[in-house]
C-alpha cells in the first residue's frame, strides 16, 4: 500500500481503537481520517459525553487507559466518589477526574455555538493527536436500545447502567433522517483511496454512522476499495456484546452474516483465518489474523490488510 494514499475508517469503541493504532503505527497522519459514532454520545450531569470519540482520542494520543480499553490511564475518581458518597448521587456511569476536564471543555465550547467537528478538532490539537478525528455529524443522533425488560433505553444506560444483559428488540437511531454528514465527513470520504469499517461491533458502532441520512448512498457513490474487517473470530466476540446482539436480532453468529450486513456498501471483507472460509459473490475476500493482543499485532492485520487492499489493482 502506497503512503501517500488517503484512508478514511468508519470507526468506534475499542475494537476500532486497536486497529486505529495499528494504522496509525503505519501510515503518515495526514493520510489518515476516523469518522467516528457519535450514537452513542448523551448529556450526562450537563456534560457532553462522547464515549467512543473520546476512546479514539484518548488511544491516539497514548493516553488511554490499557486494561479498560476506554478512559485515562491512572485517572482518579474523587468527584464521582464525593458524589456518591456525600450527595447520594447515582454513578453507574464512571468519570474520571482527569477525564471531567475534556467533557467540562467540550460542553463549554458546544455551548458557546462551537460544532462538534470543531471542538473535537481543538481537544485532538492540544493532546497532540495527528491523525483527523471526524464525528459522523454534527447533530444529535442518539442510539435507542429497545429491550424486552425495560422498554427503551439509551444507549448508556442499555450498555453500562444494564451492562448490556436486557434482551434488545431492536436499535433505533432517533434524529438520523435528519441529521446530516459534515462537509469535513464528506470530503474526506471523497477524498479517500480506502476506506474501511473497522472490526468494531456493526449493530452499535458502525450502524449509527451509515443511519445518517446520505451516508450510505455517499459510500456507494464510491469508486475506491470499501472493506470491512470481520469483529466475529470462531463464532464469538473479542469483546462486547456483538454476538449477544447478533443471537437476539435471529443471526447466527458468523462473519458471513456480518458481511451480509454490509452488503450493498463493501467491495471487500477481511475475514478470520479461524472462520470458515467466505464465499459471497461479487465481494473480495481475504483470510487473516484479526485477533490484537499488543501493538505488534496490530500493526501486523493494519500492514496485512493494506497490502492485500494495494494487490487489488495488479
Amino acid at each position: 500500500m502506497a503512503l501517500e494514499q488517503n484512508i478514511a475508517v468508519l470507526i468506534g469503541g475499542v475494537g476500532g481503537a486497536k486497529l486505529a493504532s495499528g494504522l496509525a503505527a503505519i501510515l503518515p497522519p495526514q493520510r489518515l481520517t476516523f469518522i467516528v459514532n457519535t450514537g452513542d454520545d448523551f448529556w450526562h450531569l450537563g456534560l457532553k459525553i462522547c464515549p467512543d470519540l473520546d476512546t479514539l482520542m484518548y488511544t491516539l494520543a497514548g493516553l488511554g487507559n490499557p486494561q479498560l480499553g476506554w478512559g485515562l490511564q491512572d485517572d482518579s475518581l474523587t468527584v464521582l466518589t464525593a458524589l456518591q458518597k456525600r450527595y447520594g448521587f447515582e454513578t453507574w456511569f464512571r468519570l474520571g477526574d482527569q477525564d471531567l476536564a475534556t467533557h467540562l471543555l467540550r460542553s463549554h465550547r458546544l455551548r458557546a455555538g462551537e460544532s462538534l467537528t470543531a471542538t473535537t478538532r481543538h481537544l485532538c490539537q492540544k493532546l497532540g493527536v495527528q491523525p483527523t478525528l471526524l464525528p459522523m455529524c454534527d447533530a444529535e443522533v442518539p442510539t435507542l436500545i429497545d429491550t424486552a425488560a425495560h422498554g427503551e433505553l439509551g444507549f448508556q444506560e442499555y450498555f453500562v447502567k444494564h451492562r448490556w444483559q436486557p434482551a434488545l428488540r431492536s436499535i433505533r437511531h432517533s434524529g438520523c433522517e435528519a441529521a446530516q454528514p459534515s462537509a469535513a465527513v464528506r470530503a474526506a470520504l471523497q477524498a479517500a483511496d480506502v476506506v474501511l469499517l473497522a472490526p468494531s461491533n456493526p449493530w452499535l458502532s458502525i450502524a449509527p454512522i451509515l443511519s445518517v441520512a446520505g451516508m450510505r448512498e455517499l459510500l456507494q457513490s464510491l469508486t475506491v476499495p470499501v472493506v470491512a474487517v470481520t469483529p466475529v473470530i470462531g463464532g464469538a466476540a473479542v469483546k462486547g456484546p456483538t454476538a449477544k446482539i447478533m443471537r437476539e436480532l435471529g443471526l447466527e453468529v458468523t462473519a458471513e452474516n456480518v458481511a451480509l450486513y454490509y452488503q450493498g456498501i463493501i467491495s471487500g471483507f477481511v475475514n478470520d483465518r479461524r472462520n470458515r472460509t467466505l464465499r459471497l459473490a461479487g465481494l473480495r475476500t481475504v483470510k487473516l489474523d484479526t485477533l490484537m493482543h499488543d501493538i505488534n499485532d496490530k500493526i501486523a492485520l493494519a500492514r496485512s490488510m493494506l497490502d492485500w487492499i494495494g494487490a487489488w489493482g495488479a
